[in-house]
């Protein structure tokens, strides 16, 4: 029996897609990579996925695992030898349990965020992981990428929401470790070696995850700000009054949002596009509308008296929410319609973005006249999506022209304050190599290590992370 024959006795024949039934899963999101693959499965179950693996090791193919196929780093596309197989989870969609008086769910890792959402929303629970891709993004490629999203300010990453997995090893064996427990101090947390992974150390199948009570009230504000000082100051005092009910915090820049409405017409700018700097805030609350509505407008009323904030936008609906949060969750859409940017997923201490932002805006402009910073991002836990276009009059062809020289910039600006080059991308193709310029070589090498001893065939996601 060959690979093809092995596979379709997985998970039958019509769920192995070779040709062109294989070709959009062989393109990343971004269009940046094509790669080709001997075959595309599409595993239903978690035995069939780990008979997929058995069946790949035995034939020495390396295996590209996927969910929604929205990364931003290439991490769940083949490379162009067209030996791998992608085993694509997305047929695995069910949620397979809710126990709410544990606060916990466990579901399928092609579970789409948006309706693992929804399915605590209809049992009265949140579930807090919130990304514009949250309605292709797979729970199983957000866990793979420990994505971050809106809400880390309050919540955590996915791996702070994450208390228990299922994975398909490098063996085919598989680790069933679906455990709702809070504590359990019983050895190495094993989970959190695949978390972040992107796939290179096992095939995750499944996640029992952290739920929370619904908030009694919710607010939002779009607040115009001087600086991105300002934003910082007022990301403080917001702090200091709210505590823990401060969920979100984002910051735009107005090129940034400019862009945005120009694109997306369906977008309305509740303010004028006059200050340099805006900031999206939300305060989810306990205790219910009369509170949150004090608390918020102290925080606005303090700030436009300190003049950190200009002018301030404060939702009255649920509509109106989701008409802010529309400005920001459309500016990755928009900026592709623009034909796209160079990207960096950064993280700063918070205290050092406002200076990193304004030094390193300076440093590229004085080596490209032409390029026009695409600042945005959650503030609030430090990670900005730093990216650079080129002003009217210049095809941003010339910014992928000087890619990798505007990369050392960036990624050498962000080491020297001590940051992170990937904040909550990952790594996938597109920053393998630049790591290993910024993490130490005993980090680098215990990584090597434990990718030995799970993976000594070296056949998962192959030419990923490191």
């Amino acid at each position: 029996m060959n690979l093809l024959q092995a596979l379709a006795a997985a998970v039958g024949e019509a769920n192995v897609l070779t040709g062109e039934a294989a070709a959009p899963y062989l393109t990343d999101w971004r269009k940046r990579y094509r790669g080709r693959a001997q075959a595309v499965v599409r595993p239903g179950a978690t035995a069939e996925v780990a008979a997929v693996v058995r069946a790949c090791v035995a034939a020495r193919a390396p295996m590209v695992p996927q969910g929604g196929n929205t990364g931003l780093v290439g991490g769940g596309t083949p490379d162009s030898s067209g030996t791998a197989v992608v085993i694509c989870l997305q047929r695995m969609n069910g949620v397979r349990s809710i126990d709410t008086a544990n606060d916990t769910i466990t579901v399928d890792a092609g579970c789409v965020l948006q309706e693992v959402q929804q399915a605590a929303q209809e049992r009265g629970r949140l579930f807090p992981l919130s990304l514009a891709a949250e309605g292709s993004a797979t729970i199983g490629g957000n866990l793979a990428t420990n994505a971050g999203g809106t809400q880390v300010l309050r919540y955590g990453n996915a791996r702070d929401l994450t208390l228990g997995l299922e994975v398909v090893l490098a063996s085919g064996e598989i680790w069933e470790g679906l455990r709702g427990l809070r504590k359990d101090n019983t050895g190495y947390d094993l989970k959190h070696l695949f978390i972040g992974a992107e796939g290179t150390l096992g095939i995750i199948t499944a996640a029992t995850l952290k739920l929370y009570p619904l908030p009694a009230a919710q607010m939002t504000a779009l607040a115009a700000l001087p600086s991105l000082v300002a934003a910082g100051r007022l990301l403080e005092r917001a702090r200091a009054t709210a505590g823990a009910s401060l969920t979100a915090f984002e910051a735009m820049g107005s090129i940034t949002l400019r862009h945005a409405v120009d694109e997306l017409p369906a977008l309305r700018m509740p303010l004028p596009l006059s200050q340099p700097w805006y900031a999206l805030l939300e305060l989810s609350d306990a205790e219910g509308q009369e509170h949150a509505t004090a608390v918020f407008e102290r925080i606005l009323a303090d700030a436009l008296e300190a003049g950190d904030i200009v002018d301030a936008a404060v939702a009255r609906s649920l509509a109106e929410a989701k008409a802010l949060w529309a400005l920001r969750e459309g500016i990755p859409e928009a900026h592709a319609k623009r034909g796209g940017n160079v990207k960096h997923d950064i993280s700063l201490p918070v205290s050092c973005i406002a200076e990193f932002v304004e030094s390193t805006n300076a440093a590229l402009r004085s080596r490209y006249p032409w390029i026009e910073p695409i600042v945005f991002g959650h503030l609030g836990d430090g990670n900005l999506h730093y990216n650079m276009g080129t002003v009217p009059g210049t095809p941003i062809d010339v910014a992928f022209a000087h890619e990798k020289a505007i990369n050392d910039v960036v990624n050498d600006a962000v080491h020297a304050r001590g940051g992170s080059i990937s904040a909550e991308h990952g790594l996938g193709q597109l920053k393998r190599e630049a790591i290993s310029r910024y993490k130490p070589a005993v980090e680098l090498e215990l990584m090597r290590r434990i990718k030995q001893a799970l993976d000594p065939l070296g056949l998962m996601n192959p030419g990923k992370v490191i």
